[in-house]
């Protein structure tokens, strides 16, 4: 019996009074996934205020924000902050809880780290869309200190020491928060396990119309992703190596772009990275699409899949909430899982789904419950006004 099960279809929609609105981010670097989700909610609250602890967000990615531009903390100014920002983790605490957010009604953390940690008063509400509990402080933190090479010596135990003091302050924290939203019925889990708290779950929003469907694919294989170690490309170019008859492109680039090429075989393409249409045209013609990681939710198997494409994934994390495999009873497949991050269970998944029949169609209609006007309808549903 799953005693910390969270709760996800109980969670009573909070009710909030209009009035101002902050939203508050962790830090703007990049457009990614969390910063989608930002612009939705910007999106709903157009009047609002941003805050994050940093704002380096490239003025061509601006627009996707409206414009916004973000009220930051004293860490904006430290030496080398744009490109080390995460080496000041262990101030961000401190830093985040120097906003004065008391002239807002209803405050909003978009969350995968210290942004719902910010302080807000009795009178006011606090939603936290929780992208994940800090990974890096708590379940996965011997992987992240492994990858970090910080397995072992003085450097590892002040990392440790670093960490448990995180951990105790994000606990803390989260007793400030009035409703957690988790993106994924995995990070409600998650929330429950970690906070001892309910979530109600949100789906983030993926832009199902600018991945259009393709009925007809070719014979290759597609992955594409960041190259760093826990998204596991390492994995897949090893896999492809003993399938020699199959042709495998990654799109892609990273700190471990050399070592992928070291391992890659005449049958593997190595396109480095690309523009969003050359990601979009081999997404459409690809045969399917490999996901290796074991990912919170995971926007790029939705996108795969409205344009037509199957995908392969490790049967853990958010996958398993964003594709059908084919022992699911109740729908039509839209993909196969493999059981481990192994070459041998990837193997066996690929030849598995040669065998199989997947409808592009299918996989268009199942990705179309992740789109962004079912974002929103969800989100009004969980944050009654």
């Amino acid at each position: 019996m799953n005693l910390l099960k969270a709760d996800v279809n109980r969670v009573a929609p909070l009710q909030t009074v209009p009035g101002r609105v902050a939203i508050i981010h962790d830090w703007l670097v990049v457009y990614g996934g969390a910063e989608r989700v930002l612009r939705e909610l910007i999106e709903l609250y157009p009047d609002c205020d941003l805050y994050s602890v940093i704002d380096f967000l490239p003025e061509s990615e601006r627009s996707q924000l409206h414009g916004k531009r973000a009220k930051t903390t004293f860490i904006q100014k430290l030496p080398f902050a744009k490109k080390h920002y995460r080496s000041y983790l262990p101030l961000m605490p401190l830093a985040i809880e120097q906003f004065d957010l008391s002239e807002y009604d209803l405050v909003i953390s978009n969350s995968y780290a210290v942004a719902k940690g910010v302080i807000t008063g009795p009178d006011q509400t606090h939603i936290c869309f929780c992208q994940s509990p800090i990974r890096y402080a708590w379940d996965l933190q011997h992987q992240y200190l492994r990858q970090a090479g910080l397995a072992r010596g003085l450097k590892s135990l002040l990392a440790r020491l670093m960490l448990h003091y995180i951990r105790i302050w994000d606990m803390r924290t989260s007793c400030g928060v009035d409703q957690f939203i988790g993106n994924s019925n995995y990070i409600a889990r998650r929330i429950k396990k970690i906070y001892r708290r309910d979530a109600y779950v949100v789906n983030p929003p993926v832009d199902i119309h600018a991945f259009p469907l393709r009925i007809n694919k070719e014979e290759f294989y597609l992955t594409a992703s960041r190259m760093v170690p826990y998204k596991r490309i390492d994995l897949i170019v090893e896999a492809f190596a003993s399938l020699p008859q199959r042709r495998l492109v990654v799109i892609g680039d990273g700190p471990e772009m050399e070592r992928i090429r070291k391992l890659a075989g005449p049958n593997v393409t190595l396109l480095g990275y690309q523009e969003n249409e050359v990601l979009r045209d081999y997404m459409q013609r690809a045969r399917a699409f490999i996901f290796a990681a074991e990912e919170d939710f995971g926007i790029i198997p939705i996108e795969a899949q409205a344009c037509g494409t199957p995908v392969i994934a490790f049967g853990k994390g958010g996958a398993l909430e964003t594709v059908v495999g084919l022992d699911d009873a109740d729908k039509l497949p839209t993909g196969v899982f493999f059981e481990s991050q192994t070459v041998a269970a990837l193997v066996r998944a690929i030849e598995r789904f040669e065998l199989a029949t997947i409808s592009p169609e299918i996989c268009r209609f199942w990705a179309e419950r992740f789109s962004i006007d079912n974002f929103r309808a969800s989100w009004r549903s969980a944050v009654s006004t």
